[in-house]
């Protein structure tokens, strides 16, 4: 779209608009060549901005923006219609295919703002604790993504038995006892009285066995 922008700038750079000239409003072509400019230089910019505009005709529908104009049918697409600009009789002037690019900029970027903030939040690799990226690493490069998943929950759960001394108990009875809300063997560092370190070990003793159960679970997983 800026691409298309930017071309219809260039095109108007070698027109001069007639709405000045006092007479012809509505018959003239809003737009004419100006002097000592040569048909190559006006054919080079015209086909620039054509195919710029073919790269952007998708742009008025994704954003609803058309233009309603009295003397015709329907609503006009400004991108698909900006050559009338230098045809007798135009249907738009310079300054309404120009407001109409910025317009559908605005748009889209309004678009990509909404469709970001409503992402789902993501980790990077460069986030993730060297044990678990370690046990999953191989297996996700190859494709390998529930078994992946499966053995970084495995080293963990492997990690937490060996620093709780609990070698023994199963993977859901280690986190419910570990993470416990009160006693819990390794504990939200602070002040356990301090309200959000008592939300968050709360949080942790209800969230990390049920973590825990779906990973292992391969049947609650989809592609």
């Amino acid at each position: 779209m800026t691409e298309f922008k930017e071309a219809f700038k260039a095109f108007m750079e070698l027109h001069m608009e007639t709405k000045d000239a006092g007479f012809g409003r509505g018959l003239l072509p809003a737009a004419v060549a100006r002097e000592g400019v040569s048909l190559e230089e006006i054919q080079t910019v015209t086909d620039r901005v054509a195919r710029a505009a073919g790269r952007a005709s998708a742009a008025p529908g994704l954003t609803r923006m058309y233009i309603g104009i009295a003397s015709f049918p329907e609503p006009l697409d400004p991108i698909a219609a900006w050559k009338t600009v230098i045809t007798p009789k135009p249907l738009l002037e310079p300054g309404d295919v120009l407001d109409a690019a910025e317009q559908i900029l605005g748009r889209l970027e309004a678009m990509t703002d909404k469709a970001e903030a409503e992402l789902p939040p993501t980790t990077g690799v460069e986030a993730m604790h060297p044990t678990i990226w370690g046990a999953a690493r191989k297996l996700w490069v190859d494709g390998h993504f529930r078994l992946a998943v499966q053995s970084a929950a495995e080293s963990l759960t492997s990690q937490l038995k060996t620093r709780t001394g609990l070698a023994n108990m199963d993977a859901t009875n280690l986190y419910e006892k570990v993470f416990a809300s009160k006693n819990p063997m390794l504990a939200w560092p602070g002040d356990p009285s301090d309200r959000t370190v008592s939300s968050m070990q709360n949080g942790l003793a209800k969230y990390a066995p049920g973590v825990n159960m779906t990973v292992r679970n391969t049947a609650t997983h989809v592609a």
